[in-house]
C-alpha cells in the first residue's frame, strides 16, 4: 500500500536546535518525520540581538556529537547559526520553512491531522518544540503600540546618540544598555526590582553594576514605566512620577510560549499560575496519546528552566520510546 505523500510517524513543529535533534534522532531510527517552521531556519536564534554571546558554552549547543568550532568558548549568534545550517544542510534534514502550522486536531483513529498555511499532514506523532521567543510579555500601558517602542533588540548602531529607556534587567536588557551605550547612546534603565537580576551573565553582570554606579547609564530601581509618550516617558519611582526626555524605548521584559496554541490541541496546563504543560517526564508525552513537547517550551512560564543544553535530551527520550512502540506493534 502506497503511504500518502503528506502521511508522517512524526510531525515536529518548530525548526530550532531542538527541532533540529528531534528530526536527527527520528532519522537515525528509521522514523519518517518533517520538520514545520513558520519562519527561517531556527527562526527565533535568527531574531536574537546581532551581537550575542551564548551563555553556554558551545560543546553545551552540540546536537548529536556534532563538533561546534567557535573561535571563543562562548559563541556568538553568528556561529550557532551557521552550526545549525550546516547540520540541516549536511544531514538533509527534511523541513519545512516560511510554513506556519494553525492547528492541530486528534482523529478518532488516533492520527492528528496538522493543518498549515501551505496545507494539511496526517501524523501518528507530534513534537511541539516551539519555544517561546515568539510572545512578548506586555506591559499594558498607554503608549505601548507607538512605533518608537520594541520589544526586540537587534543592533545598537540604530540608537546612537538617542534617549533611550530600556526595561528590565536581564541578560537581554543587560546586553542593549551595554551595547548601546557603547555606541554613544543616552542609556536609561527602568528596573522593577532593586537590583540588576542574579541571573545574568556572571562576566557582565560587574560591568553593567559598574557603568551605573559610574553614571555612564542611569538606573531607576523598584520603578515602572507608567506611560509612553511620543517625546516622553512618565516613570512611577520610588520618589513619586518622573517625565524624561525619549526618543527610543526597549521593552526587554521577558517572552512567553504560545499557551493558546497548546491548549486548542488539548494539552493541560497547570492552574498555578506557572502555565506548566501536563507531560511524562520520561517519554515527554502529554495528556494526549501521540502529542509530545520538547525544549523550553516545557516550563511553561518558567522559561529560565529549560536552555538547548539540558533539553536536548528530550529528543532521544522521545525519539527512543517512539521507537519502542513502534517495534512493540
Amino acid at each position: 500500500m502506497q503511504i500518502p505523500k503528506n502521511k508522517y510517524e512524526v510531525v515536529i513543529i518548530g525548526g530550532g536546535p531542538i527541532g533540529i535533534a528531534c528530526a536527527l534522532e527520528a532519522e537515525k531510527k528509521g522514523l519518517s518525520y518533517v520538520i514545520l517552521e513558520k519562519g527561517c531556519l531556527v527562526n527565533s536564534l535568527y531574531h536574537y540581538p546581532t551581537n550575542m554571546t551564548f551563555f553556554s558554552t558551545s560543546e553545551k549547543l552540540e546536537l548529536d556529537n556534532i563538533p561546534f568550532i567557535s573561535n571563543n568558548p562562548k559563541p556568538g549568534k553568528r556561529e550557532a547559526l551557521e552550526y545549525y545550517r550546516r547540520i540541516v544542510t549536511s544531514n538533509d534534514i527534511n523541513i519545512h520553512l516560511f510554513e506556519k502550522v494553525n492547528s492541530v486536531e486528534t482523529n478518532p483513529d488516533q492520527t492528528h491531522t496538522v493543518k498549515t498555511t501551505k496545507g494539511e499532514y496526517i501524523a501518528e506523532n507530534v513534537i511541539v518544540a516551539t519555544g517561546f521567543y515568539d510572545i512578548p510579555n506586555y506591559l499594558g500601558i498607554p503608549g505601548e503600540e507607538l512605533p518608537k517602542v520594541s520589544h526586540y533588540y537587534n543592533d545598537p548602531h540604530y540608537y546612537a546618540t538617542q534617549k533611550t529607556i530600556v526595561v528590565g534587567a536581564s541578560n537581554s536588557a543587560v546586553d542593549a544598555a551595554l551595547e548601546i551605550y557603547r555606541k554613544g547612546g543616552d542609556v536609561t534603565m527602568i528596573v522593577r526590582k532593586p537590583e540588576i537580576g542574579e541571573r545574568v551573565k556572571y562576566w557582565v553582570r560587574p560591568d553593567i553594576i559598574n557603568r551605573i554606579k559610574e553614571g555612564s547609564i542611569k538606573a531607576h530601581f523598584n520603578s515602572s514605566l507608567k506611560e509612553i509618550r511620543e517625546h516622553e516617558v512618565v516613570v512611577q519611582t520610588p520618589e513619586g512620577e518622573e517625565v524624561l526626555e525619549n526618543d527610543f524605548v526597549l521593552l526587554l521584559t521577558g517572552y512567553r510560549p504560545n499557551f493558546g496554541f497548546l491548549q486548542d490541541i488539548g494539552i493541560k496546563l497547570s492552574d498555578d499560575g506557572r502555565k506548566i504543560p501536563e507531560y511524562h517526564e520520561e517519554t515527554m508525552e502529554t495528556n494526549i496519546p501521540g502529542i509530545f513537547l520538547a525544549g523550553v517550551i516545557c516550563g511553561g512560564v518558567e522559561t529560565h528552566k529549560w536552555f538547548i543544553e539540558n533539553s536536548r535530551v528530550h529528543a532521544k527520550m522521545i525519539m527512543d520510546y517512539l521507537h519502542q512502540k513502534t517495534k512493540v506493534s
